[in-house]
This record gives C-alpha cells, sequence and structure tokens, in this order.
C-alpha cells in the first residue's frame, strides 16, 4: 500500500510538472510582477536587475519560465508561484478514522490546479442509527401490524452490524386539506371508510421516538400506533422526510452513520401539488415540529426533489425506500438523483423489511462516493478514483468507488483550480454517509515574494527596487526616477503622452517619461516603433507578392503607408510607372476623367475603363444643355446674350459622326432635333443640329367656335327626336289599351250605361194631402 501511494504522488508530481510545462503566458502588456502572475498560469517574472535593454518595455520581464531562461535570465531569478498543498492534520487511518488527512491547505495560483490524494479506508463496526418512517394510510394497516413486532428483531440486526445502534419511528400520512384529505368533521376524527374500524385523525407528519437504543420502548411506541387514512394515492412523505431531516435534535441523530428507512407503498406529492389545495407558500427547509407533529403543513408547499437532496446532503443522512414492487421504478427514479440512497422491494404485509435493511445497508457503505458541497463558479475540483481491481476514472465532478469491503483502502486524487484569484476561504469534502470530513483552506498565490536586497545607489537613489523594477518615490518618475514631476500629476505628465483623450498612453507601444514618449524596442526582427505618441511602425503596410511594398528595391512601409520609390507606384509599389494602356485613341490620358495608376485608368464615379469614357449611369446632357445648343445655334434663348460666356464648354459641328440622339422643346416651344457627344474632360460637349426647328401650328378660333356650336346643335336636335319617339310609343300604348277594355263592355254600343235621366219633384207647402 505505501509503494501504491508513492506512485500516485509520483504521478501527481509529474502531472504538475508536466502541466507547467504545457502553459502558455498570453504576454498581455504588464509593467509590474503581480499584474505578470495573474495575466496567467504560465507567466513567470524576471527579477534581474538591468534585465531590459533601453527601449525595451518591463514586459519583456513577464514570459514564460523557458523563454526567458533563454534571455539571459538565471533560474534564482526568476519568480514563478506554483500551486500547491500543506497537510495540516493527518491521523492515522485507525479505529474509527476512515478518512485521510483531515485538513490541507491549498495554496493556488489563478489557473494551475493544486493536486493532493485522500485516502479512505471502511472501518468495521462503525455506529449507526436508523430512524424508520411509516406510510400509516389505509393501504399500510397489515403492514404497521407486522411492524410493531419488529423492533427487538430490527436492534438485533443493527447490532450484528456494528456495537452501537439505534432505532428511531416516525409515520406520516399527508396534509389536513382538501383534495388530500377529506375535511368533513367525521371524517377529519375517522378518515376511515369502514365505520366499524378505529382510525386516528390524519396528519402531515408525527415523530413517534426519538432514536433510542431500548428494542423495548421502540415495541411500545410503535404498539400504540393506528391507522390513518387520505384521499388520493400519492402521500405527504418528502413533508416527513424534510423534518426528519432538518430537526437532528429532536430526532436525536449522532454523528455515526445515518439511515431513514421510508417505508410506503404508493408515490409521493412534491414542489406544486400544494396548489391544489391551495398552500401557495414554498417550503422553507426549516424544522416546524410542534409536540413532534408538523403543524405547519398546511402553510407550506410540499419541497422539491432539489430541496430534500440538498438536505439529506447537508445532514448526512442515506435513505433507503422500502417500496411494494409496484412504486420501485417511481422510487428509483428518485433514488438516481440522490447519491447515496437505495431502493428494496418491500413485501405487502413488511414481513422482509429487516432482510430489505440490511442488503441496502452493505449495498450503501460498500460504496464510497467523495464529495464536497457548493462552491463558486471560480473554483473547479475534478477527483481521479483509483478503486481496487477496476480502471481508474478520471476527472471526475466526484470521487466513486464501489464493492468497497472493510478495511480497504482507496485513494482519491483530488484537483482543485482557481479560475480568478481568490480570497482566503475553505469547503469541506467528505464520503456521503460518513461523518469523517476533509477541511480544505484556500489560499490565493496572486502576489510575488521577490525578497530583493536594497541599495541607496539604486533607482538613482530616487526611489526602491521591487522584483527588479523601480518604484519611484513622490515627485520622481521615469524607468530609473531619473525625471523630476516638477508639481506635475502623473495623470497630467501622462497627458502629453495621449494623442487624444481616448487614446492610450504612448499608443501602448512605449513609456511616458518625463512627459514624452520613448518608443519600446519590438521583438520582431528590423521592425521600428517610432513617431510621436509611438502610433508609427515600418511594418503594417500593404504586402505584395509575399513582400512589404513589393520590396526593398521598390518602396518602405512608412507609419502604415508605402512610399515607394521612383519607377513604381501603387498602395503596395506593386506596379511600375506607365500610362501607355491609359492614353485614348485621341491622345488623352483617362480621357482627362480620371487617373492612371499601374497602366490602368482609375475613372471617377460612374465612368468605366478602359478610357473612362463611357458612363452608362449618368443623366442624359440633352435637357441639360437645350438651352445652349439654342443659343449657339439660332441666337435665341434664355443665354443669347451671354452665350459664350454661359456655354464655355458646348462646341458646335457642322457634322458629328456619331452620339446621343437628342430632341427637346426650345424656349419657344420649338422642337429640335441634334446629336451631342461629350469631348475629353468634364462637361465638354460638342453638338449638331438636324432639320430645322417643328413648332406648333396656331389654333383656328372660327372652326372651334363654329364646330361648338353646331355640335351643341346637333345634340339638341338628337336629343328632342328622342322625346318626340318616346311620346309616340307611349300613345301608342295607351289607345291599344283603350280598345281591348271596350273590347270587353257588354253594354249596347248606342247605349251609356253610366247615363242616368233628371228627375223633377214639386211640392204645395200649402197641400195638406186631402
Amino acid at each position: 500500500m505505501t509503494r501504491y501511494c508513492c506512485l500516485l504522488l509520483a504521478v501527481a508530481g509529474l502531472l504538475l510538472a508536466t502541466t507547467a510545462l504545457a502553459l502558455e503566458c498570453p504576454k498581455i502588456k504588464v509593467s509590474v510582477c503581480q499584474d505578470c502572475i495573474q495575466s496567467g498560469p504560465g507567466c513567470a517574472w524576471c527579477k534581474k536587475l538591468n534585465f531590459t535593454k533601453a527601449g525595451e518595455p518591463d514586459s519583456i520581464r513577464c514570459d514564460t519560465k523557458e523563454q526567458l531562461q533563454q534571455r539571459g535570465c538565471g533560474a534564482e531569478d526568476i519568480v514563478f508561484p506554483e500551486s500547491n498543498f500543506i497537510q495540516l492534520k493527518n491521523d492515522l487511518l485507525e479505529g474509527k478514522t476512515q478518512l485521510a488527512p483531515q485538513r490541507v491547505r491549498l495554496m493556488l495560483r489563478r489557473g494551475q490546479p493544486a493536486v493532493f490524494n485522500v485516502t479512505f479506508r471502511r472501518a468495521e463496526g462503525y455506529p449507526i442509527d436508523l430512524y424508520y418512517l411509516m406510510d400509516l394510510s389505509y393501504s399500510m394497516h397489515d403492514d404497521l401490524e407486522k411492524v410493531k413486532k419488529l423492533g427487538g428483531d430490527l436492534l438485533a440486526a443493527l447490532n450484528s452490524i456494528t456495537g452501537s445502534g439505534q432505532i428511531g419511528f416516525g409515520s406520516f400520512v399527508d396534509k389536513t386539506v382538501l383534495p388530500f384529505v377529506n375535511t368533513h368533521p367525521e371524517k377529519l376524527k375517522n378518515p376511515c371508510t369502514n365505520k366499524e374500524t378505529t382510525c386516528q385523525p390524519p396528519f402531515a407528519f408525527r415523530h413517534v421516538l426519538s432514536l433510542t437504543e431500548n428494542a423495548k420502548t421502540f415495541e411500545t411506541e410503535v404498539q400504540k400506533q393506528s391507522i390513518s387514512g387520505n384521499l388520493d394515492a400519492p402521500e405527504g412523505g418528502l413533508d416527513a422526510m424534510m423534518q426528519v431531516a432538518v430537526c437532528g435534535g429532536k430526532i436525536g441523530w449522532r454523528n455515526v452513520t445515518r439511515l431513514l428507512v421510508y417505508a410506503t407503498d404508493d408515490g409521493f406529492h412534491f414542489a406544486g401539488d400544494g396548489k391544489l389545495g391551495a398552500i401557495l407558500t414554498p417550503n422553507d427547509g426549516q424544522c416546524h415540529l410542534e409536540d413532534n407533529t408538523y403543524k405547519k403543513s398546511n402553510e407550506f408547499d410540499y419541497p422539491s426533489v432539489g430541496q430534500l437532496v440538498q438536505k439529506l446532503a447537508e445532514n448526512n443522512i442515506q435513505p433507503i425506500f422500502a417500496v411494494t414492487s409496484r412504486m420501485v421504478g417511481i422510487y428509483q427514479k428518485l433514488s438516481d438523483m440522490i447519491p447515496k440512497s437505495a431502493v428494496g422491494v418491500l413485501n405487502d404485509d413488511s414481513s422482509n423489511v429487516i432482510q430489505l435493511i440490511k442488503e441496502a445497508y452493505n449495498n450503501l457503505s460498500s460504496r464510497v462516493i467523495l464529495d464536497h458541497g457548493t462552491l463558486p463558479d471560480f473554483l473547479k475540483i475534478t477527483y481521479d478514483s483509483f478503486c481496487h481491481g477496476k480502471k481508474a476514472t478520471i476527472d471526475g465532478v466526484r470521487g466513486e468507488c464501489g464493492d468497497v469491503k472493510i478495511h480497504d483502502k482507496i485513494t482519491f486524487q483530488v484537483k482543485v483550480t482557481a479560475k480568478e484569484c481568490i480570497a482566503n476561504q475553505s469547503f469541506t469534502i467528505r464520503p456521503l454517509g460518513f461523518t469523517d470530513t476533509l477541511t480544505v483552506d484556500l489560499v490565493s498565490r496572486c502576489n510575488c515574494d521577490c525578497d530583493e536586497q536594497q541599495s541607496p545607489t539604486a533607482c538613482n537613489g530616487n526611489g526602491k527596487i521591487e522584483c527588479g523594477t523601480c518604484r519611484c518615490n513622490p515627485g520622481h518618475t521615469g524607468k530609473n526616477c531619473e525625471c523630476e514631476t516638477k508639481g506635475k500629476t502623473s495623470k497630467e505628465l501622462e497627458g502629453s503622452c495621449r494623442k487624444d483623450n481616448a487614446s492610450v498612453i504612448c499608443s501602448g507601444l512605449g513609456d511616458c517619461v518625463c512627459g514624452q514618449c520613448t518608443c519600446h524596442t519590438s521583438d520582431v526582427p528590423n521592425k521600428q516603433i517610432y513617431g510621436t505618441f509611438c502610433e508609427c511602425d515600418n511594418m503594417n503596410c500593404e504586402v505584395h507578392n509575399g513582400q512589404l511594398c513589393g520590396g526593398e528595391e521598390r518602396g518602405r512601409c512608412d507609419c502604415g503607408e508605402c512610399k515607394c520609390f521612383d519607377g513604381f507606384e501603387g498602395s503596395a509599389c506593386q506596379c511600375k510607372k506607365s500610362t501607355d494602356g491609359c492614353v485614348n485613341p485621341r491622345g488623352k490620358v483617362c480621357s482627362d476623367r480620371g487617373h492612371c495608376r499601374c497602366n490602368t485608368c482609375q475613372c471617377k464615379a460612374g465612368y468605366q475603363p478602359p478610357f473612362c469614357e463611357e458612363c452608362p449611369g449618368c443623366p442624359s446632357p440633352c435637357a441639360r444643355y437645350i438651352s445652349c445648343v439654342e443659343c449657339r445655334e439660332f441666337g435665341s434663348g434664355p443665354f443669347q446674350k451671354n452665350c459664350t460666356a454661359a456655354c464655355l464648354n458646348i462646341l458646335k459641328l457642322d457634322s458629328l459622326a456619331s452620339g446621343r440622339q437628342c430632341r427637346e422643346k426650345d424656349s419657344d416651344n420649338c422642337w429640335i432635333s441634334y446629336l451631342m457627344k461629350q469631348e475629353d474632360g468634364d462637361d465638354k460637349y460638342s453638338f449638331q443640329v438636324i432639320g430645322k426647328k417643328e413648332c406648333p401650328q396656331p389654333p383656328n378660333i372660327a372652326a372651334i367656335v363654329g364646330g361648338t356650336i353646331a355640335g351643341v346643335a346637333l345634340i339638341g336636335l338628337l336629343l328632342l327626336l328622342m322625346w318626340r319617339l318616346v311620346m309616340e310609343v307611349f300613345d301608342r300604348r295607351e289607345y291599344s289599351r283603350f280598345e281591348k277594355e271596350k273590347m270587353k263592355a257588354k253594354w249596347n254600343e248606342g247605349d251609356n250605361p253610366l247615363f242616368q235621366s233628371a228627375t223633377t219633384t214639386v211640392m204645395n207647402p200649402r197641400f195638406n194631402g186631402e
């Protein structure tokens, strides 16, 4: 075993050495040792005096160890803090001690892992606390009768495993609100469906018996229990498990192996189900036992699985789910979320519960999981697990070995890496389910310890040496403290070394010395950095044929621009000077509308190579110059008085072989047809008028008036004729209808059936009838 551990230490040392060699230094512009060390895990600092040459920045001191040694920095002058560890407590693995070491201190450098070994030895007869948590819903009535008789056997089984065992008991049903429990007053007193059966009122969780070594007490308290009942199938088991985990003082947990046996024949409610009963407050993960009963179950929702897993881990409790066969699948998925847990198949009457617990405990105790608590994001921990007879597991999120027998020793290699400089802090590593812990203290290694001998003449007597560079006294500045500030602040001195307020000091390529930029010497061969603000160099120019500015014979690079020698031109001096390919047939270079570069015309906007003659996208000159054509050809128009001055670039020709066809109206509204051609240069045109003006004839007033009157008269006559035609048709229809009515009459044609003859009656007022 000693040889095996020594081999692991050798592997760890080799790992650190290999890591250091593989690390690179980003060479960030730094000026002090501390910034260098923090810039990258592979960065080292040379503290040798006068290591930098004239013009070289102090950032030259920051590089990998190999590069610094190649530049002449001795190993004794190289500052390279490395991550390592110190064992503060390392008791022997004997008796009840199962984990070593017990406390370590890690000195962590950013990006470098600290590697150390942790050894676990499984002890024999380790004390056990077992809490039996039972579902007392009505379907578990036969199981309760069996458990009432198991007290002595259960404790005897524990004592066969360990010399110190304790057992406790608790029970659960569900929250006492609808729809989980019938809230009718009679049902709250006796929830059983069979009224002849006496059941205790429903409850969420009741702690019946604290952990004890007395089997008789266990049997006595369990004998007092009776079954209860609820409405829905899932139970409130997670509520009960949470209280058992967080109420350690009332449960009586010791600092030993803690087992929680959870016995049920149904599923469980979890976070969010409480909303069905109008319970909206999330579970707070606190102990709320009053008179050994969880009385705030109706105020807090069920815990989430994540909450429960966290609390079980914090309190080092290993659950054993003793469930019926039909529930194994559900609880196996729950067990997969809890790192140290087990699931066993419970008989319908719980007759096999003791054997189930023994098998589950053997499985749990033979499985060793090394894990840590919650860590900040800037810390990374990985585990290499070296298990007997198995292939090593590298860079796991936790260490894990199975089938570990009593007295077996297994080793885990732990690698801790800080992604940034950290404050002093600590965290705990523990084997889940065991009480042993390893405390890891973290100390940052982000500073330099140069330990130099000070000289009174160093830094011109105006400062002191820190890691090979001068730290100037107030009133002095400069690389060797050679400049006096003369009352100016450092910001005022630095202001004269900035090109503008937004730029960095000396463009980041020099040092501000006494208010002036001293440019650095570049690491790149033949590269020169210069300029008032070190803004220029002789390397950042265009390349032609793989050479800067076409090569030394063609030009040189000056502050980002190629300065071409005689006979060459172009942005990269890639061309020989010549205009042969730019002269048009008339002998003009690029038609006076461009420049000849690299024997090719660079035309003005719109004009096209090869000679800048054509401009397809340019507006037509016809409408723009019609007034000039009118005054040049006919001596009229708006420019007739100053035609020569206004139309200086417009030339009249008697004949043109080709040109643009134009047809435009002049000031007299006459059409003028002409050819127009652009000459060499800007806005220079020649034209030739084709034919004569085409002027419109004046209108015939008499014809217009006569035609209008005749048209109106003709329209009136047509309307009158149409009206007369319509009336004639209407009259004919009326006469025809009259004739039809006459034919239907039944009287003689000579008599008028409507005629009545007149009758005259004369009365004598004096006549009395006698």
